[in-house]
């Protein structure tokens, strides 16, 4: 199985302290095209899942313009201080072979931790990783390329 892990793009500042509809960036939003871009042609998902947050959403929205037809779920177990164990006990209920998830640092980076029992590594804005496992579980997980798109 396949699982995808993608940071945001570059957001704005919180507007009166609503860190939930932060949008992105001009560069926020051409690192999230550029990452799109290079996944299109590297992953075939089943299901696309993002946090509910507005940043996720639209980074998700430019890895969509290549899957159209892919169905989207919304996760509140991946926001930015989410638990990370909970969030992939989640994701390892879903019934999906090829799963992209767009959410935000730290839990990201703990999730990728996690699975591949390597020390924490963040992730870049629009950072894409691609693993590779048989269940979505602690340990199990190798990582199989990256991305990161040029500021």
């Amino acid at each position: 199985m396949q699982l995808t892990l993608i940071r945001h793009g570059e957001a704005l500042a919180a507007v009166n302290g609503n860190d939930d509809k932060r949008p992105l960036s001009a560069r926020g939003s051409s690192q999230a095209k550029r990452t799109a871009e290079y996944l299109k042609d590297r992953i075939k998902p089943d299901v696309l899942v993002v946090s509910p947050l507005l940043r996720a959403q639209q980074t998700l929205a430019h890895v969509q313009a290549y899957f159209p037809d892919v169905p989207v779920m919304i996760c509140n177990k991946i926001k930015p201080e989410d638990d990370a164990k909970a969030a992939l006990d989640w994701l390892s209920q879903l019934p999906y072979e090829a799963i992209v998830v767009v959410c935000h640092m730290n839990v990201v980076a703990h999730m990728a931790e996690i699975l591949t029992t390597e020390s924490f590594h963040p992730y870049a804005l629009a950072e894409a990783r691609i693993y590779e496992q048989a269940v979505i579980a602690a340990g199990l997980s190798t990582q199989l390329e990256s991305f990161i798109p040029n500021s």
